[in-house]
């Protein structure tokens, strides 16, 4: 997480997992990341445009320190951006790293998945309990880096805050596990500051995926103004 004075980013990214180099994938994407946002005057003036543009040559950046692999074992990650400014949050992601918009104690909005489950529960093919536990859940059908091509990114419409609203971006390792009504409850209860909200969500994140647990990332800020 970046704060400035007029603007903050909340970013994370997961190397993917089976790829050669998939931790450096996950670090080249967020150095790109924090170094457009501190060297762009705050308030940004077009902060969707921002967002596309940067995880555009974060994808970039990405695609070039694999170019020497086989397509196959090119270093890939997954990507969630929100940037909050002027009682505003904007976001952008690729993949399955979420972001999550919380209000009074529930969600208010979340990102979708670039993922095959995904779209078979857009379709209406399978229900929310069948794609909680379905075993291509963790399949991403696009991600940063590999194929030179600009991957399909989501870019959301500006959403407006409320006092005391949760903004909340993370890893497939934290969501994989839990019911979005575990992540909002988790993250929204008064009196008990915001890392050890998110420090017990990840535990309980961990403890839910036993074995399998996976990258368990995510950042989280509470908007405390009217």
């Amino acid at each position: 997480m970046a704060i400035a004075e007029h603007a903050a980013l909340l970013v994370v990214v997961d190397g993917m997992g089976g790829h050669a180099e998939g931790a450096r994938a996950a670090e080249v994407t967020l150095k790109t990341m924090l170094e457009a946002f501190w060297h762009t005057p705050h308030p940004l003036f077009d902060p969707l445009g921002f967002l596309h543009l940067t995880l555009g040559r974060a994808h970039e950046e990405v695609v070039r320190i694999g170019m020497h692999l086989p397509l196959e074992q090119r270093p890939r990650a997954t990507c969630a951006v929100c940037l909050v400014q002027q009682g505003s949050a904007y976001w952008v992601h690729v993949g399955d790293s979420r972001i999550y918009l919380l209000r009074q104690g529930a969600v208010a909005a979340r990102t979708r998945d670039h993922s095959h489950v995904e779209l078979l529960l857009r379709e209406g093919l399978i229900t929310p309990e069948q794609a909680h536990n379905h075993p291509m859940r963790n399949y991403v059908e696009c991600c940063l880096g590999g194929d030179p091509v600009l991957p399909d990114m989501t870019i959301g419409q500006r959403r407006v805050l409320q006092k005391d609203d949760v903004l909340f971006v993370c890893t497939d390792g934290v969501w994989g596990g839990l019911r979005d009504t575990e992540i909002a409850t988790a993250l929204t209860m008064t009196g008990i500051p915001e890392r050890d909200q998110l420090a017990a969500l990840c535990r309980t994140a961990i403890a839910a995926a036993g074995p399998n647990s996976d990258n368990t990332s995510g950042a989280v800020l509470r908007w405390r103004s009217q």
